[in-house]
């Protein structure tokens, strides 16, 4: 029987020393919880950290003129997000990460020198480490054209039903997804996944690609 909790870890190598390293909820059932997680690890922040409201920002962090960031939300070391771009729903952004024009990230953790390139959807996601997204990918988290919306996904000879209705993906360290691909509600993308530009990813157990 495959161990869901411990996925994320096995998928993502920075996760074992993060903040959430003692968190064992499987990867679905951790981005439902993310906003309750990220104003606990708020208040332990040190003084890096610029707080307003619910929003941290690390003070080498650079974030332009005409984005937006709703908390909660902690913005690490050297990230950078660009104009334009939308952060909600509860954002983890560890360190070096860049976050392009007209990006949106909801809900979602993202590690270490990961990138959105410009014009990008990701929802209830966990981002590995140096993940590379290339403009115009679509991580969807909602099946809303399947009448049971419930995420349910085909993954290593087994179907794992998830008991949630959003989520997104559990991308890999070092990953890279071409340009304009879309991946599917409730994809599992090992380490260094190759994604093709205008590429369909979908995993849930019902649909058959041609």
């Amino acid at each position: 029987m495959l161990d869901v909790k411990g996925l994320t870890s096995s998928f993502i190598e920075p996760w074992r020393t993060s903040s959430f390293a003692d968190n064992d909820q499987a990867p679905w059932h951790l981005v439902g919880n993310i906003e309750a997680l990220l104003r606990q690890q708020i208040a332990g922040l040190d003084s890096s950290y610029q707080r307003v409201d619910e929003i941290a920002v690390h003070r080498t962090a650079i974030i332009e003129a005409g984005a937006v960031v709703k908390g909660p939300a902690i913005i690490g070391p050297n990230c950078f997000i660009a104009a334009g771009a939308y952060l909600g729903g509860g954002v983890y952004l560890e360190r070096d990460c860049i976050i392009g024009p007209s990006s949106e990230l909801k809900t979602t953790a993202m590690f270490a020198g990961s990138k959105l390139a410009h014009l990008n959807f990701v929802g209830d996601s966990i981002i590995g480490a140096d993940v590379n997204i290339e403009a115009g990918v679509i991580i969807a988290n909602y099946r809303n054209e399947l009448e049971n919306r419930n995420i349910r996904i085909a993954y290593s000879g087994q179907v794992i039903d998830t008991g949630v209705d959003k989520f997104g993906a559990l991308v890999g360290d070092r990953s890279r997804i071409g340009a304009n691909a879309v991946v599917a509600p409730g994809a599992l993308l090992e380490r260094a996944s190759i994604v093709g530009r205008l590429q369909l990813i979908d995993q849930n157990p019902q649909i058959e690609l041609t």
